[in-house]
């Protein structure tokens, strides 16, 4: 088999999302990018995502060729069903069964399988998320297993050979931040301070060394404390 030379990223104008894009950049000849909007309190990330697109056109003209299209799906119906702190202008917390507020029920399921249409109908064969076990909220479909599973369902039912790559899957945070760093040097970081979004809230007012965020939800938490970690590695 040749080796796949283009990729469909799902891309949100997070952190990790853009870490992920650039490893893509990195390694496919072609690579294309797919937002949603299921509704999101934190839709200011879809104007991020445009904001990240046109920095990395920018300063790193040598991925500029490979950037492809940008493709947004409408995904309202997500958030018509979902009763969750994502959704709703509701306190984030831990609910009955254990799971965050946060938890879209489906949303990775969804979102992949519209990816897998996507990919099939661009004729690309490989999908790249920014899905993570090691340092995640406890999401169930963030889990590798999942992914599996939903990349064998998609190719039985899309009769065609599909992968989900998923390269943070067994980083943290401090990780992620180094793979950054790998990826673009400091250009790279500083898009992903700058420019990306990851607070739930949607706060884009205050800046912290990490980027803008509320600094108080989990989101946030977990981007401030990766980068502590990532910091004192760098400097120790």
């Amino acid at each position: 088999m040749t080796r796949p030379t283009s990729a469909l990223v799902l891309f949100s104008g997070g952190q990790d999302s853009t870490t992920c894009l650039a490893s893509a950049l990195k390694r496919f000849a072609h690579v294309e990018t797919l937002g949603f909007d299921y509704g999101q309190r934190h839709e200011v990330e879809l104007t991020c995502r445009e904001n990240v697109l046109r920095e990395l056109r920018s300063r790193f003209p040598q991925w500029a060729d490979r950037l492809g299209d940008d493709h947004m799906i409408d995904l309202s119906v997500l958030g018509e069903i979902s009763d969750t702190a994502l959704t709703r202008d509701v306190d984030i917390e831990e609910t009955e069964d254990g799971l965050p507020s946060t938890f879209v029920p489906g949303r990775n399921l969804v979102f992949l399988t519209l990816a897998g249409a996507l990919a099939w109908r661009r004729g690309i064969s490989v999908i790249i998320g920014g899905m993570c076990e090691t340092d995640y909220s406890g999401y169930p479909d963030c889990r590798r297993e999942t992914i599996d599973a939903q990349q064998k369902a998609l190719a039985l039912g899309m009769d065609r050979s599909l992968t989900v790559e998923t390269p943070l899957m067994w980083l943290d945070k401090g990780e992620t931040w180094q793979l950054a760093e790998d990826l673009g040097g400091q250009d790279l970081v500083d898009i992903i301070i700058d420019e990306t979004h990851t607070c739930y809230l949607g706060e884009r007012k205050r800046k912290h060394d990490w980027g803008y965020g509320c600094g108080e939800c989990p989101a946030c938490k977990l981007r401030a404390s990766g980068y502590e970690k990532w910091k004192r590695g760098v400097l120790a």
